[in-house]
């Protein structure tokens, strides 16, 4: 098995806000029964405590608005239009704020800028894994159709070796999840469960 060197990993977190991750957040029951089916949250926790000791890097990559959705246009549609007429991930709220279980640790890097889908549109994330001599992106977070194929796609094309974690991910409904895994995930990424992932970083040591 080829491994990978946990100085030029990293795992990015998108989107473990409490919008998404917690119960009371304005989006939880859309994804609660996909995070359940997998146990993506408590999976996602200790993949990055392990990843942690092993020196690969941790980035979060939340997305967030003013309060009056100033960084949209007038009239956003789809998703981001979803997501401003339910007044979803503000700065200044709990449910924008980065769940307990995924609060950063010293040493993680927090992405800035993110206001859509992709985690590399409108952010510093390219910026900070060039400069920390990353190569190898595996992603994590929500939903697994969106933000995270999103991002998939642009590391693809932007040259990183993409992981695709399957069973860190979650979307609102099982299947837009399955068919993401199934379908799209192995066209730009290398499809593969956390413990596969941690497996492959051993192997690489």
């Amino acid at each position: 098995m080829t491994g990978l060197d946990p100085a030029t990993t990293a795992i990015v977190c998108i989107e473990f806000q409490n919008e998404f991750a917690t119960p009371g957040g304005k989006l939880h029951d859309a994804v609660k029964s996909v995070m359940e089916s997998t146990g993506m949250l408590d999976k996602t926790v200790k993949l990055i405590e392990e990843a942690r000791k092993q020196g690969i890097s941790i980035i979060h990559a939340p997305i967030v608005f003013s309060d009056d959705y100033r960084e949209l246009s007038s009239a956003p549609y789809g998703i981001l239009g979803n997501v401003k007429a339910g007044g979803c991930f503000k700065a200044s709220g709990w449910g924008g704020a980065i769940c307990d279980a995924m609060k950063p640790a010293e040493g993680d890097v927090v992405v800035e800028g993110k206001r859509g889908l992709c985690g590399f549109a409108s952010t510093n994330l390219d910026f900070i894994l060039r400069q920390r001599g990353i190569r190898n992106v595996a992603l994590s977070g929500f939903l697994t159709n969106c933000c995270v194929e999103s991002t998939m796609r642009s590391a693809y094309e932007r040259g990183y070796n993409v992981f695709t974690l399957t069973d860190c991910c979650a979307a609102t409904s099982q299947e837009q999840q399955d068919a993401a895994v199934k379908f799209t995930f192995p066209m730009f990424s290398n499809p593969m469960t956390a413990d596969e992932f941690l497996t492959k970083v051993a192997a690489g040591k």
